[in-house]
């Protein structure tokens, strides 16, 4: 079986975002959900609680994303919550 790029999910104060998703996608983090579940041995996830994770380890990953932040000042580095 191939080695999904994501990992156990740490559970973390969670912050509300509401996003539209084609249809396809959202079958497909279905399907994801459930090979996540069985490599990871955690239980299924709901797609909702995917996202998060992916677009950090997405946003991780980007060395070009990376190249640019280091580039800004620090007040523009962390988002205001």
């Amino acid at each position: 079986m191939a080695k999904l790029r994501l990992g156990v999910i740490e559970s973390d104060k969670p912050v509300k975002l509401a996003i539209e998703l084609s249809a396809s996608v959202h079958r497909d983090l279905l399907a994801y959900a459930e090979v996540h579940a069985r490599e990871t041995g955690q239980q299924a996830l709901e797609p909702a609680k995917l996202v998060g994770p992916m677009l950090e380890r997405f946003m991780a990953t980007d060395r070009g994303f990376a190249r640019t932040r280091r580039r800004l000042p620090n007040s523009q580095k962390t988002p205001e919550t």
